[in-house]
Formats: C-alpha cells, sequence, structure tokens
C-alpha cells in the first residue's frame, strides 16, 4: 500500500502560477530551512479499507530506513485520520466533564446561598408566620409560599445567568469572527434546573417556617 516514503522536490509558489519552481527537497531543507531531516511526511492509502495496513507498512519502512533493531522502539509517530478524530472525541469528552463539574458546584454554591437566604427569612418573618397560622392560614400554605419564593430567587438568578451567557457568546463570537448558535432547549433545560435548586434547597426552610409553633411564634420579638 505504502512503497516509497521519499519526497521528490518542494515546490515554492509566488503571487503568480507562472512564478511556481521546483527545488530538491535537500536543498529546499538545507538552504531555507536550515537542517536535514524531514518533519512530517503525508502519505494517502489507495482506499479508507486499508489505512491500518498502509500505517503498518510505512512504520515497517520506517524502521527498516532508520536502522532499528527489533528490541527498539520507533523514533517516529504514525497517525492516521481514526487516530485524530479519536483525540479529537477525547478532547471533548474531557470538557464536557469539565463543564459538568464546574455547573454542578456552582448549583451547590448557589443552592446552599437561596437556602441561607431562605432560613434568615424565617428567622425575620417569625412573627408573621404565626399571625397567618393563627388567623387559620394551614402549614402547606405556608410551605408553598416559601417554596414559592425560594424558586423565584433560583429563576432569577437563572434568568441572569442566561442573559450574561447570551450577551457573552454574542461578544465573543463578534470578536472572534465565531460562528454562534442559540439553542432554545439549553434555555429551557438551564431554567429547569433552577426550578428544581429553588425546590431542593428551598425545601428545608419552607418545612422550618410550616413547622413553628403559632404561640411560639407570636412570642418572638
Amino acid at each position: 500500500m505504502v512503497d516509497n516514503l521519499q519526497p521528490k522536490g518542494l515546490s515554492v509558489s509566488g503571487q503568480d502560477q507562472d512564478d511556481t519552481i521546483f527545488l530538491p527537497y535537500t536543498t529546499a531543507m538545507k538552504r531555507i530551512k536550515g537542517n536535514t531531516w524531514l518533519d512530517d511526511v503525508l502519505c494517502s492509502a489507495v482506499s479508507p479499507d486499508v489505512v491500518k495496513l498502509a500505517g503498518q507498512q510505512a512504520a515497517a519502512l520506517l524502521r527498516d530506513r532508520h536502522h532499528l533493531r527489533p528490541e527498539e522502539d520507533d523514533d517516529f509517530n504514525i497517525r492516521n485520520p481514526e487516530d485524530i478524530i479519536k483525540a479529537q472525541l477525547e478532547a471533548s469528552r474531557t470538557l464536557t466533564v469539565l463543564l459538568v463539574a464546574i455547573a454542578s458546584i456552582s448549583l451547590v454554591v448557589g443552592g446552599i446561598g437561596i437556602m441561607n437566604v431562605m432560613l434568615v427569612s424565617v428567622t425575620e418573618r417569625t412573627r408573621e408566620i404565626g399571625l397567618r397560622v393563627a388567623v387559620g392560614a394551614r402549614r402547606t400554605a405556608i410551605q408553598l409560599q416559601f417554596l414559592g419564593e425560594s424558586v423565584m430567587l433560583s429563576l432569577v438568578g437563572g434568568g441572569a445567568g442566561v442573559l450574561v451567557g447570551v450577551v457573552g457568546s454574542l461578544f465573543v463570537g463578534r470578536t472572534l469572527q465565531w460562528a454562534i448558535q442559540m439553542s432554545l432547549d439549553g434555555v429551557l433545560i438551564a431554567a429547569s434546573f433552577s426550578i428544581a435548586v429553588g425546590v431542593f434547597f428551598g425545601y428545608y426552610p419552607a418545612r422550618k417556617a410550616s413547622l413553628l409553633d403559632p404561640v411560639e411564634a407570636l412570642r418572638y420579638e
């Protein structure tokens, strides 16, 4: 599949096609690049089905040209399109895991902040809660009230995050001339996570508020 890896020459093009000249590759390396070795050799297989076989033949030929003994390791690297695609997929998976980890930490930190705010709110409104219970408010209504406030806090934070993300993406895209695509599904998923965080971290303060003793709450100053 691969019978010869030795390059024949190097072409140097000017502004016009008529200015193209050819140099022996040894002359180009010594005079232009200043070295006596090849950095890269590009090979092609006769069909996609024999790419691996071509790589094996190229490796055998290079080992023979470099006079390597069977027990010695290769002093060169051979890469094919499959290896490049695998490397890109691995990099994409690593980046995805990193982003998920960062997002998870952000959600936990934000949720703890919401829970602390709601606990302070329950403490400051203890007398109000006792008054509502005394006039007939059910514990479920008290719990739903504070859960709703927690969800609203998380939704406001999520909306601010989406807004900053959209504006930041547009700014980066225009600055670096990148094609940016906005996903409505991503916005909906972000809103769903915001609601989930609000419910999860707001449940304890809401339950604490609903379980307050109305007599003790009314006496609270």
